[in-house]
């Protein structure tokens, strides 16, 4: 009886370590993923959320991504990647063109009159640029996916038909090379973090901002300025890059089939998810706007060839500054145009 009694007890001592690997093998997880926009933007509920509802359904719910909106994790939005670098976040959602100068090679896609006016478009040129020349920059985290919007547009309270009608308005731009572009048509270009824009709009410090449609509801800017300015065809006048940004530890930590099940909604699948929201609510934003009785334009053909003449040395300036940094950006200006010509074969 003693000796049955101490073989029992050697097999409850016994089974921790049998089950101990498929416990580990049943690794749960959650991420934290830190954004600027509210929850009732169209990335958050179009994009971020349906993404990391797949990433659990995939993984048989054992790795969750914990949406965090509004800054709510604390900071300022120029200090999302440093938030995902550092642990801060295990995801952050942020623009490049937040920290100006840091990461020069995927400003190519910001750069006036180079981008497509459809974000499916831009988001399949800059990811495939990414890997082939970017990685480098972002060499801090793991980039799960880079894209593009599409063609941003002109947002103010007065009308703009032409360069003229540009001089002296104040207003807000995303990234370093739409400031420049800005600046090169007269206007006095203010950058702020797109949160910032109804309250600088509010207080008289900006008379417009640029962005596309699809931000336009979150932050309210329809019900400020009634005007809004369109740019015709492709090349668009400018669009702003993204990034999904990961903390470097917190991706290699993972289990490896965890890791594949987000590797699998990674690259060019995340990007070309993303880009939908853009080119699908765009239009839905749109006539929104037109209902509300707001002025809707476009500029003409002729006058955008003005506008492209105008801020052609704003690419030339940032081919020479790249230059200095020892990156061909003169190369990467004409691969960029190639493959949205081929990318956006066929587009309309």
């Amino acid at each position: 009886m003693l000796h049955r009694r101490l073989l029992l007890t050697g097999a409850a001592l016994a089974a921790p370590a049998l089950f101990t690997p498929r416990r580990a093998a049943a690794q749960e997880v959650t991420l934290r993923l830190h954004h600027f926009l509210p929850a009732v933007s169209n990335v958050h509920r179009h994009f971020l959320m349906p993404w990391a509802r797949k990433i659990q359904e995939e993984s048989n719910g054992r790795l969750r991504i914990q949406i965090f909106p509004s800054m709510q994790l604390g900071g300022a939005p120029p200090q999302l990647y440093d938030q995902a670098k550092d642990g801060v976040a295990d995801i952050v959602w942020t623009l490049p063109g937040n920290t100006p100068g840091r990461f020069p090679r995927i400003e190519v896609i910001e750069l006036p009159f180079v981008a497509h006016k459809r974000a499916s478009v831009n988001a399949k040129v800059t990811w495939e640029l990414f890997d082939r020349h970017m990685r480098p920059d972002f060499a801090e985290t793991q980039i799960i996916t880079a894209w593009a919007h599409d063609g941003g547009l002109i947002h103010a309270r007065r009308e703009v038909r032409t360069m003229e009608d540009m001089r002296g308005l104040k207003l807000r731009f995303p990234t370093r090379q739409a400031g420049e572009a800005l600046k090169a048509l007269g206007a006095t270009a203010i950058g702020l973090p797109v949160p910032q824009v109804p309250e600088a709009l509010s207080q008289g410090v900006i008379d417009g901002a640029v962005v596309p449609w699809e931000v336009v509801p979150s932050i309210r800017i329809h019900e400020m300025v009634r005007n809004h300015v369109g740019i015709p065809g492709t090349p668009t006048f400018y669009s702003a890059s993204f990034i999904l940004a990961m903390n470097k530890a917190r991706y290699e930590g993972l289990a490896p089939d965890l890791r594949r099940v987000l590797d699998a909604n990674s690259g060019a699948v995340a990007a070309e998810m993303a880009a939908t929201v853009w080119d699908e609510q765009g239009p839905v934003v749109e006539e929104m706007v037109r209902r509300r009785g707001n002025s809707i334009t476009e500029i003409t053909v002729a006058e955008k060839a003005r506008w492209e003449a105008a801020t052609a040395p704003v690419v030339t300036a940032w081919i020479a500054a790249m230059r200095e940094r020892n990156i061909d950006g003169a190369a990467l200006v004409e691969e960029t145009r190639a493959l949205v010509a081929r990318f956006g074969q066929g587009v309309s």
